[in-house]
């Protein structure tokens, strides 16, 4: 399930998008520059001090949770068939949420988290073995056990997402907190994609689609930091001009 198109335009985003996502980009490339001072990179600090790197397990040990923001993420990976290294796995909580939202009825086979527990999948970050992002991709529910929203909730919820402390890594924490910013438009067209892809799913097969272990990812998009910040910076240009 592929998509290698944006479709959007760089210069029909607001203005005041683009100047988040242009000083996302410098913060995503402030994080690469402090690291590889020292040959480091944002997954190696998740995983330092972590001991043997098992498929499967979370990194780092318990997640990293941001208490203030409700920004939750973890490290893991499962899909080395695919070239993949490993992935971040990124997540808000009901605290962290825009008020006024609230899971969707859904007939569920499961019980879904509640309360404190209601967290929304914000998507995936696809990472090479050097380190550095390849692709966005989104999941059915039973994969990270979420509890369902909309497209349109999360999208919402996608400039609520802060990892603000230093734990495990200030610089990875930096990072993800700004890919979530630069990279918002091609997240915003995969929720929506997963939403097309659960009810296409869903008209086709019996049961409860978000349990259906044939339907793991349900949309994915690959990217490239250099022509995101390149492509935004067009566009201000151009709409200065």
């Amino acid at each position: 399930m592929n998509d290698s198109t944006t479709a959007f335009r760089f210069e029909d985003l607001p203005v005041e998008r683009l100047q988040s996502m242009a000083a996302a980009g410098d913060e995503v490339r402030e994080c690469y520059r402090v690291l590889e001072k020292t040959d480091a990179n944002v997954v190696g600090e998740i995983l330092k001090g972590q001991g043997t790197f098992y498929e499967w397990d979370h990194y780092p040990e318990g997640d990293v949770f941001d208490a203030e923001t409700d920004s939750q993420y973890y490290y893991h990976a499962h899909r080395g068939a695919t070239g993949e290294h490993g992935h971040f796995h990124l997540f808000l909580r009901p605290d962290g949420m825009p008020k006024g939202i609230s899971p969707m009825p859904w007939e569920t086979t499961e019980e879904w988290p509640a309360k404190d527990d209601m967290i929304a999948h914000l998507g995936a970050i696809s990472m090479e073995k050097s380190g550095y992002p390849t692709h966005l991709f989104t999941t059915n529910r039973w994969v990270t056990g979420e509890t369902w929203y909309t497209a349109d909730d999360i999208v919402a919820m996608l400039d609520h997402y802060k990892m603000d402390h230093a734990y495990p890594s200030w610089p990875t924490n930096r990072w993800i907190t700004a890919m979530v910013a630069l990279f918002q438009p091609q997240l915003a067209i995969l929720m929506r994609k997963r939403d097309r892809a659960i009810a296409d799913w869903r008209a086709k097969h019996d049961g409860d689609v978000l349990e259906d272990r044939d339907l793991e990812i349900t949309s994915i998009m690959p990217i490239n930091v250099n022509h995101q910040i390149k492509q935004v910076a067009r566009a201000l240009k151009r709409l200065a001009a």
